[in-house]
């Protein structure tokens, strides 16, 4: 229950930033930076309780690779989407759920990509500093997973919203950032992102079972 509790906080704070930074933002350019912080600082305080996945692509990554009991895969994934969900009612309730035009709809190919492309980098990262034997014990992973996110935000986040997470996009839907109709290409492209990282690290890594 502590794992699962803990990955609800940090998903809830992942998405509440996520929300609060880009409702009618009011900070400019540096929401991806607020955000990749916020995963940075959620991943240090609950990294050692439940991994500090905060998503489910990465819980998907780290299974495959093989650091995440079955067991536990359902329950990380129903806490995360459900730590999402209420950050989302949150963000709408601090920001008065404001009147915002209707989010259009993505370009499928491009978003497809850029989604890709994005959690990929972020799964690749978790199993490379927060799982690998090589780098265990190292005290700079949080740094590297949330600056992956920022640094993905700035790159693509204009293409596809820059969610890399179905915890976020699930939150970005609720909020009317992003359109329900396209949370497919979201779940699409970050699931199998972790998957793919998860292949990828394995065939770099195949000593490290």
């Amino acid at each position: 229950m502590k794992k699962y509790l803990t990955e609800f906080i940090g998903t809830f704070f992942l998405v509440f930033t996520v929300g609060m930074t880009v409702i009618n933002p009011d900070i400019g350019n540096f929401a991806p930076l607020a955000i990749g912080s916020a995963l940075m600082i959620m991943v240090y305080a609950g990294g050692h309780v439940s991994g500090g996945h905060y998503n489910p692509a990465v819980t998907l990554a780290v299974w495959l690779r093989g650091r995440c009991p079955t067991s536990n895969v359902p329950a990380y994934m129903l806490s995360q989407v459900a730590g999402a969900l209420v950050a989302a009612c949150a963000a709408l309730y601090l920001k008065g759920n404001p009147a915002m035009p209707p989010p259009g709809a993505l370009a499928v190919g491009p978003s497809l990509l850029a989604e890709l492309l994005g959690t990929f980098a972020l799964a690749y990262v978790v199993l490379n500093v927060a799982t690998a034997k090589a780098t265990s014990g190292n005290s700079n992973y949080g740094l590297a997973i949330g600056f992956t996110v920022a640094t993905m935000a700035f790159a693509v986040g204009g293409i596809s919203g820059g969610a890399f997470n179905p915890a976020v996009a699930t939150g970005i839907t609720v909020m009317g950032l992003k359109r329900g109709a396209d949370i497919w290409i979201f779940l699409l492209a970050d699931f199998a992102a972790g998957a793919l990282a998860a292949a990828a690290f394995r065939f770099i890594n195949p000593e490290d079972k």
